[in-house]
């Protein structure tokens, strides 16, 4: 029995979609022959790989969601195949899929895209933000050759990229901006999150004082938060690289509990990753080491550190 490939690509692009339609607009053939090829599909195999649900639409049954699995593994082999035979031409017609944090999309990768693409021009970026669960989890399923994430890492293999720290922001008139730190359970209900950051810090938080923070404020992004603390209305909790992208001028202090954040790259195997993600991985390394030694975030962080020392000496 020959595995047709084409079909299986086809069924690739129709669970992504979840639509026959869209997915003949992306492939860029009829919907009957993608109804085609999905049934050719399910025939050679003797399984549904779908349920045709009149409310929900298409679903994924339980063997199709293993099939898809190894499905996108062969695509995997298939494309380090070609990258392997166009490394020489440089990795013309690749592609690095890549899942990142929002954090990282906005204050490294435009660096790492920039630098990247100047060595390799012809190699086709396809990048998508999430939390670091669901990034675990398109790492797992293989949708993303490699993910951004903020630790645990589970069991992939991971690369360190750096460790953050969150620190706390309030006016430079705020009751609490003479205080080495601030105790974040003392004053709990008046601490305001960055969305982007908001899943890694509050359960941090959360295991380290068992804060109540269901009435807090969460923004959206960096910016936000700066111009909420700015007007008084709270105590910002933020990271370190974060807080060095944007312009402010609020007092930065420390934290009690304190509470460090691990970034890192996660993939199913560095050593099998395709030519084009290898070296992405290695511009990711290199940029991010001329970032983390920027005079903005290392002043701070440097500010950080002296006061932990202060307040282990007491």
């Amino acid at each position: 029995m020959v595995m047709n490939m084409n079909n299986l690509y086809i069924f690739i692009k129709v669970a992504e979609t979840m639509n026959i339609t869209n997915a003949s607009k992306e492939l860029f053939i009829s919907q009957p022959a993608v109804s085609k090829a999905l049934k050719n599909l399910e025939d050679m195999l003797h399984v549904r790989l779908f349920i045709r649900d009149k409310k929900q639409g298409l679903m994924l049954t339980d063997v199709g969601k293993d099939i898809l699995k190894l499905a996108r593994q062969m695509q995997s082999i298939e494309d380090k195949i070609y990258q392997i035979a166009d490394y020489e031409n440089n990795l013309i017609g690749s592609t690095v899929k890549i899942g990142s944090v929002p954090t990282v999309t906005a204050n490294i990768l435009p660096k790492v895209l920039a630098t990247f693409r100047l060595q390799y021009p012809h190699v086709q970026i396809k990048l998508v933000e999430g939390s670091s669960n669901q990034i675990k989890e398109w790492v797992e399923d293989r949708v993303v050759d490699m993910g951004i994430v903020a630790a645990p890492f589970d069991s992939f293999e991971s690369e360190a990229l750096y460790t953050d720290h969150i620190v706390a922001v309030v006016p430079e008139d705020h009751r609490l901006s003479e205080e080495n730190k601030i105790n974040l359970r003392e004053n709990q209900h008046e601490l305001i999150f960055c969305k982007s950051g908001q899943e890694i810090t509050l359960d941090k938080l959360y295991e380290k004082s068992h804060c109540d923070l269901k009435n807090n404020l969460i923004v959206q992004n960096t910016e936000t938060l700066v111009r909420m603390v700015e007007n008084k209305l709270g105590i910002g909790i933020i990271s370190i690289f974060s807080l060095a992208s944007q312009p402010h001028n609020l007092v930065v202090k420390a934290i009690h509990p304190p509470i460090d954040v691990d970034v890192r790259m996660i993939t199913h195997s560095f050593e099998e990753t395709t030519p084009a993600t290898k070296a992405f991985i290695k511009a990711m390394s290199q940029c991010t080491s001329e970032i983390f030694d920027s005079t903005a975030t290392a002043q701070i962080l440097s500010k950080i550190i002296y006061i932990k020392k202060t307040l282990a000496l007491h």
